[in-house]
């Protein structure tokens, strides 16, 4: 088994951790015993990335051929990093959260019905998954596909794979996770500033935090495909051409590491605690990690002083997890569809050799 680390730290001056922090990390491996947990769960690759005290302190990557700069798609971990797009847009006017996204939408309408008589679609609906939309997620599109537009996404016509997002419910009235609401949220970003979202995310969001390693390009560039982790099925054997193709890129088209993922992370709690507002103010982060109904914020889902949020893609499962404050935080993602089985277990051993407050 290869083992790559890399150790970083944020901020002019920052201390590289030594020393015992090796001896922590090898207890954590103890705990979790990575060479036979990967094995037994048919996983080549597991990387993961530890915040302590506001920075990244250690990274490291197990697994044959991939390294701390190996990336691997976020899956549904892109929707708070796509949240944070919306809320920096609508900080600056071009958007109210409780605004009907039809009145902004100008080639595509979420189709009107009975559900939406008296109450609308709207982006603070959309982002805490309350605003009745259809289509919990999304299988992604294989090598020999035709990848649809995001029109025919939304409409569910050929060639995409998926049904029609739709209204079925009244929004605001129940939570239901809903990947077709953020593809709804991904038109409406593109509209109001004509760019690709790629380049709007690219602008917004991954260039500002640093977050060089990240890309929300779909199909992915193939200058970028080298530094990618092939994904595979939970028997073992990976996918035809290595990964599946998302258009529906703000619900899952996210290819990243665990070291980027954690300066968002890092960068959301600093403008929860009024140390930052690089791209949105306190209360829009706040709005970020503190539940709107059951659990889930507008991005991400909170609990007891910890905000994170999960990610499931054909090949690939990961898991975010963070203090509100960002002392003690962790990213995990793996390429495989038995790795979710990995998340739980390396999460606890981290949080056992770091001694974590009690998670949610």
């Amino acid at each position: 088994m290869v083992r790559r680390r890399q150790f970083l730290a944020l901020g002019v001056g920052a201390a590289v951790y030594a020393g015992p922090l090796e001896d922590r990390i090898r207890r954590t491996e103890a705990l979790w015993r990575p060479a036979a947990a990967m094995a037994e769960n048919k996983t080549p690759a597991v990387s993961v990335a530890v915040i302590r005290d506001g920075m990244v302190e250690w990274a490291r990557t197990y697994g044959v051929g991939a390294s701390v700069g190996t990336m691997f798609q976020a899956a549904s971990l892109s929707k708070p990093v796509a949240a944070m797009a919306a809320l920096h847009m609508s900080q600056f006017g071009n958007f109210g959260l409780d605004e009907n996204v039809n009145d902004k939408l100008t080639a595509w309408h979420v189709p009107e019905n009975e559900f939406t008589a008296t109450k609308k679609v709207t982006v603070r609906g959309i982002l805490s998954h309350t605003a009745g939309l259809t289509v919990h997620g999304f299988p992604g599109y294989g090598e020999n596909d035709v990848v649809p537009t995001v029109r025919q996404v939304l409409d569910g016509e050929a060639p995409a794979n998926t049904k029609p997002v739709r209204v079925d419910t009244v929004p605001g009235s129940l939570y239901r996770y809903s990947g077709g609401g953020y593809t709804v949220l991904q038109l409406l970003l593109t509209e109001r500033f004509q760019r690709s979202f790629p380049d709007l995310m690219q602008r917004i969001v991954l260039s500002r935090l640093g977050m060089h390693n990240s890309t929300f390009q779909q199909p992915l560039p193939l200058e970028r495909a080298a530094r990618t982790a092939v994904g595979f099925h939970e028997t073992g054997r990976s996918y035809t051409g290595g990964w599946h193709t998302y258009p529906e890129m703000a619900a899952a088209g996210l290819w990243t590491t665990p070291t980027d993922l954690s300066l968002f992370a890092i960068a959301v709690a600093r403008a929860v605690m009024g140390e930052s507002n690089k791209i949105i103010e306190r209360e829009m982060a706040e709005l970020m990690i503190i539940p709107h109904v059951g659990r889930h914020g507008l991005g991400f889902v909170g609990s007891q002083g910890w905000f994170g949020h999960t990610g499931s893609n054909a090949g690939y499962r990961c898991e975010m997890i963070c203090r509100a404050d960002a002392s003690r935080g962790a990213v995990v993602m793996t390429n495989s569809d038995s790795g979710g089985k990995l998340l739980k277990p390396l999460l606890a051993a981290i949080a056992q050799e770091s001694g974590w407050p009690k998670l949610p």
